[in-house]
């Protein structure tokens, strides 16, 4: 059945493994019918540091940050296609979360259960493609998955997206031609189910 997806290219450069993996997700998600709304980061105008303002004097959101967060509104699945860079996020697309996910638009700090702040954007599930040069056996053993720990427990969790699911493509900084196709190719299908 079609679904509602927003796809975010997460990786700062213009140019990037991430864009190609996102392009090829697109590519599978259209062809299979879904609808989908597609950001880009690098095309993002916004400024990335939260600052000293705290919540009750955050800056308004941009244009660009308004748009995500409408598009996650929208969906009923986000993807985030991002490389990993010294075990976590690129700064700029933590920023795009420290801006965006605010009281009253993704968790409602008022109201608690268990404590903590009743998250306003459930109902949604989550995808997060990976890609870095750790491979998978350090990621598990050395590191314990702490940017998949961070991602589905304190940043995508927090604010309700359930499951969040994740594909990890590794090494990259060495991989050949072919095993980039299959990456891409992998990712078309992940678009085609999206999942």
């Amino acid at each position: 059945m079609p679904g509602k997806i927003i796809l975010l290219n997460g990786h700062p450069a213009v140019s990037s493994l991430s864009r190609a993996l996102a392009d090829a997700y697109e590519t599978g998600a259209r062809q299979a019918g879904h609808d989908l709304r597609r950001l880009d980061l690098p095309e993002m105008v916004f400024d990335a540091d939260f600052g000293q303002a705290g919540f009750r004097n955050a800056k308004p959101l941009e244009a660009d940050l308004s748009a995500f967060m409408d598009g996650l509104e929208w969906a009923e699945h986000f993807v985030l296609v991002t490389p990993m860079w010294w075990g976590g996020l690129p700064a700029r697309l933590k920023g795009l979360f420290d801006r965006s996910f605010l009281p009253g638009n993704s968790f409602d700090a008022r109201r608690k259960k268990f404590g903590l702040p009743l998250p306003l954007l459930s109902g949604r599930t989550a995808r997060v493609v990976v890609t870095s040069d750790t491979p998978h056996w350090a990621q598990r053993l050395l590191y314990r998955r702490a940017m998949q720990v961070q991602l589905s427990r304190q940043i995508l969790g927090f604010v309700g997206l359930r499951p969040v699911r994740y594909t990890h493509f590794s090494p990259v900084e060495h991989a050949d031609e072919r095993r980039i196709a299959n990456w891409i190719s992998e990712a078309e299908g992940l678009g085609g189910k999206a999942r």
